[in-house]
């Protein structure tokens, strides 16, 4: 049996989803703009990019995790 293989987690809605990919459809939704009134994070405000986004996010757990409720609160509108 293979230790290593991914778990399936039918629970999680963020499952499958990349971070790249939760993060432009956000930009997507909102726009830099809209995106840094919901999520003030200085890397959606000054010169914005997906590259430099994802670099800060994957360093920071908590604004990561405000990135991840923002885009399940966007679902479910």
């Amino acid at each position: 049996m293979n230790d290593t293989a991914p778990r399936p987690q039918p629970r999680n809605p963020l499952h499958g989803l990349t971070l790249e990919a939760i993060l432009t459809a956000l930009v997507d939704t909102y726009g830099w703009r809209g995106l840094a009134k919901r999520v003030p994070l200085r890397c959606f405000i000054n010169e914005p990019s997906i590259r430099s986004s994802l670099k800060f996010l994957r360093s920071t757990p908590w604004a990561r995790e405000q990135v991840e409720a923002l885009y399940l609160s966007t679902r479910h509108e």
